[in-house]
Order: structure tokens, then sequence, then C-alpha cells
């Protein structure tokens, strides 16, 4: 088994957001509202079962991002993070974080996102997709106008951002009614997630804000898959199109992927060939998946050279998070 991973989906709840998770985990929900909300004594356990040494926490979905009212949505973020630091300050030789945002105040979320790395020692953030903004049955991208003052702090900040997914409003579901299985992590989830960071790549963002790095999970949402078809017909029929390179060179320069719940080396290798070995991550999207279910199909993927392995392991997240060397040798 190889010690010494990095995982970096990894969720915990505050008590406000756990009937996020309980909505989608009704048959199982004791046992995932245990590993949700005991992380020093589950998570940890799983950790030291599956080789992994560092686990980077976020909190669950949608959370935040569900909250229309702007004022609490500023509260319930500031308020998680606070939680986040405390579960950190308790283990930080096993955990770190990443900030939830209230992106439905762009500046606050700035603020927030400042806050939290310069004053907390967070890594980057994670944001669970579109936030709902005044109205509950409304959807903000992160590609509109309104989050490109956002997006310089989160550059000059010089972290990730994690566009992690959530489920597309009931009102906008017509193509999925009579078939509720569907929804969610099968499949809206990662629909919802690449047609997010599609619209990123095609505003004319990474233009603007060059250095960003956004990471996806799930290998990616399908899109290293797509990318070629994507570009081919997009060069034939660009309508609007503001992007000034092909989508694909913007996957392969500002967007990284997890192997977070996707423990398939068919799609893990057609994601190296897409985007190089370099921009694959390892992660688990803990407590929804076993640390020892992805780390025996890590472990035991016998197509992988040992320092590929290696670089998806642990050596990618140390580069793009910027640990130090005493972390990078109490992974050893």
């Amino acid at each position: 088994m190889m010690q010494g991973k990095i995982a970096l989906e990894e969720h915990t709840a505050v008590p406000e957001s756990l009937e996020d998770s309980k909505a989608f985990h009704p048959h199982d929900w004791e046992q995932i509202y245990e590993r949700l909300v005991n992380i020093h004594r589950s998570m940890i356990a799983e950790m030291d079962e599956a080789g992994v040494a560092l686990s980077i926490l976020s909190i669950n979905s949608p959370a935040i991002q569900g909250i229309a009212d702007r004022k609490k949505a500023c509260e319930l973020a500031r308020r998680s993070n606070d939680y986040l630091a405390e579960q950190v300050a308790k283990r930080p030789d096993r955990f770190m974080a990443l900030a939830a945002l209230p992106m439905q105040d762009p500046d606050a979320a700035a603020r927030e996102l400042e806050r939290c790395v310069k004053q907390c020692g967070f890594k980057g953030a994670l944001v669970n997709g579109y936030s709902q903004i005044d109205h509950p049955d409304t959807a903000y991208y992160y590609d509109l106008q309104m989050f490109w003052p956002f997006w310089a702090t989160v550059e000059s900040l010089d972290v990730p951002f994690y566009l992690h997914p959530r489920d597309i409003l009931p009102s906008r579901r017509q193509s999925f009614e009579g078939h509720p299985w569907l929804c969610g992590s099968p499949w809206t989830f990662g629909i919802e997630s690449a047609t997010h960071a599609l619209r990123l790549m095609g505003s004319g963002l990474f233009e603007k804000y060059p250095k960003l790095s956004i990471i996806l999970g799930h290998l990616g949402e399908n899109l290293p898959h797509c990318i070629w078809r994507l570009d081919h017909r997009m060069s034939r029929i660009p309508l609007g199109y503001d992007g000034k390179q092909k989508l694909g060179y913007y996957l392969r320069n500002n967007f990284y992927v997890t192997t977070s719940g996707n423990f398939n080396t068919a799609a893990l290798t057609n994601a190296i060939s897409t985007m190089t070995v370099d921009r694959i991550l390892f992660s688990v999207d803990y407590p929804y998946e076993s640390m020892t279910h992805a780390t025996g199909w890590f472990d035991g993927i016998d197509t992988v050279s040992e320092s590929d392995r290696g670089k998806i392991a642990r050596g990618n997240a140390e580069k793009l998070f910027k640990l130090g060397s005493a972390k990078k040798a109490a992974f050893a």
C-alpha cells in the first residue's frame, strides 16, 4: 500500500448543513452521519487504514450556495470556516481546509477567502456550484461579470478554487421527470458542474485572470472525455464563444481534476491522456465514498508508473497547495 496520500475532496458538516446530505442519503443516513460529523474518530481511522496522510476538509453540498438570503449565507460561511479551522487546529498533522464562500455577495466572498487564507491558513476554497441569490428559484454562475472582481482576489491570493457539484434546481429538471434516479450524484451533479466549468472557459475569464486554477472532481465531470468533440464542433459553430483559445487549452492549463468518487481506470487513463498526469489529483469524496475502496483501486492500478502514481497521490497536491518541507516529511 502506498503511504502518504493526500485527499482533497473530503467533507464534514455544520449543524445547519447536515440536512443537505441527508436528502441524498436517506437509506444509509446513520452511517453517513457518523462519518460526516465525527471526523476525528471515523475519518482518521479510515485514513490510517488506507494510507492517507492528509485530508483537506470542506463543507458538504450545497450548504452555503443553497441559502438565498445574502446575510444568512455570509454568516453561515464564516461559522463554517471557523468550524473547519477548529478541526484543523485539533489535528494539524492530518487536516487542512478549503474555505466555504458566500458567493451570493461576491465582495464578502473575496473578503472571507482572504481571511481564511491569510489568518486561518486555508489552502483555497471549495464552492458547491451555482448560488441562489435573493430568491430560491435562481441560479447564478460565476462567469457572470458580477463575480470577476472576486476572481481577481482568487488569482492574487494564488490559491485553487474547487468547483464542487450540486443538483439542478427542481424547476429546471423537466428532462428528468419520471426518472428521479438520474438526479443527484449519479448524473445531474456531473452535468451541472461540467456546464458551469464550460461557462467559465467560454467567458473570457482566463484571458483576464490566466493564473486561475480550478479543480473539478470525479475525474473532470466527463469533460476530458468530451472536450475534443466540443472543440471540434465549436470550430464550425462558434455561436458567440468568447474564449480566445480552444476549450481544451483551458482544461489543460487552468484546470485540475481529482479521482473523487470515480474509481475507474479507463476514465483515469483518459484524463491523463487529455490533461497530462501533472493535472490529476487523488481524492476520495468522503464520507460518501470509502477511503479503502478508493485506495484499494488506486494502489492496484497496473497501467500507471510508480513515478506517476506518486504524482497523483501527493506530488501534484504538494505543488498546487504549496505544502512545505516539514509537511512533506510527515508524509514519508
